[in-house]
């Protein structure tokens, strides 16, 4: 009768231990929208940060962008882009001519933290709800804009990645992997 009691009690407290502990939170839209578009702020901004000041006019071939404005195409889309939530934030002017270095690598991250403040104002309902997008993609989600958002930016990134490549310079994300 001892050991029942004992095991009675170990098991009882292991309920009442379990019970204590919070539940395990549902997933949430917008706290992993949130974490994603962080996670891509800070690769877009070491990608941008690798190439020298005196190549950002640096083009693979003259018809494509030089790598500076490839990166305000970026700033330039993300800030359009989530323009379409009607966030109360104010959305950041990307001046498209910059050439300075410190001028492009800060419209990038104005237009990553307007996405952030934007996303941060929306519940996971509105995250859910249809906005008027831009023609190309029509009336979406706002989780299917932020999305696109870091489909494009990934796009360009790899564009980035070429760039660096073609200057001897190895992409931030491949120098641990080497």
């Amino acid at each position: 009768m001892q050991r029942f009691l004992t095991a009675f009690a170990i098991g009882a407290a292991l309920v009442a231990v379990a019970a204590s502990r919070p539940a395990a939170q549902a997933p949430s839209i917008q706290a992993e929208l949130l974490k994603d578009l962080t996670n891509q702020k800070e690769q877009m901004s070491k990608i941008a940060d690798a190439m020298p000041e005196d190549k950002f006019g640096f083009k693979a071939t003259p018809a494509q962008r030089s790598y500076g404005e490839q990166i305000l195409h970026v700033a330039g889309a993300n800030v359009m882009l989530f323009k379409t939530y009607g966030a109360k934030a104010a959305a950041p002017t990307i001046n498209q001519k910059a050439t300075a270095k410190a001028e492009i690598l800060k419209a990038l991250a104005d237009s990553y933290d307007f996405g952030i403040a934007a996303i941060k104002e929306q519940s996971d309902q509105a995250m859910m709800e249809a906005v008027q997008g831009p023609a190309f993609l029509g009336s979406s989600t706002r989780a299917r804009i932020a999305y696109f958002v870091m489909n494009h930016a990934m796009d360009i990134y790899g564009q980035m990645a070429v760039y660096l490549r073609l200057n001897g310079i190895v992409p931030p994300a491949s120098r641990n992997s080497m």
